[in-house]
């Protein structure tokens, strides 16, 4: 059973920094592109970051390039996003989620975990 558990979320000032982590486990996490997706407040989901499976190739939205830097540990089934500079306008639930295929890019899952909030406020 797949199982994708965010953590690191919380309150943090405009621009200030946070590192979300995702553990998976129940697939193999190795053999699949990995994406960040978010969800803010009266918005539909948005994606975020994406990472090919040996985290070499990553791409971003432009809202959050030069900001938000994604990584992996295949060793430790975990997913990685390191978010600076943050601003208002990254409020909201952040999840991780797996490609809807093994092996190639084509779309993400879309997310049934819990997510991480993210509030950036003064």
């Amino acid at each position: 059973q797949v199982q994708l558990v965010e953590s690191g979320g919380g309150l943090v000032q405009p621009g200030g920094s946070l590192r979300l982590s995702c553990a998976a486990s129940g697939f193999v996490f190795s053999s699949y592109w990995m994406y960040w997706v978010r969800k803010a407040p009266g918005k539909g989901l948005e994606w975020v970051s994406i990472i090919d499976r040996g985290g070499e190739d990553t791409d971003y939205a432009d809202s959050v390039k030069g900001r938000f830097t994604i990584s992996r540990d295949n060793a430790k089934n975990t997913l990685y996003l390191q978010m600076n500079s943050l601003t208002s306008e990254d409020t909201a639930v952040y999840y991780c989620a797996k490609d809807r295929n093994i092996l190639f890019r084509t779309s993400y899952t879309n997310p049934t975990s819990q997510g991480t909030q993210v509030t950036v406020s003064a």
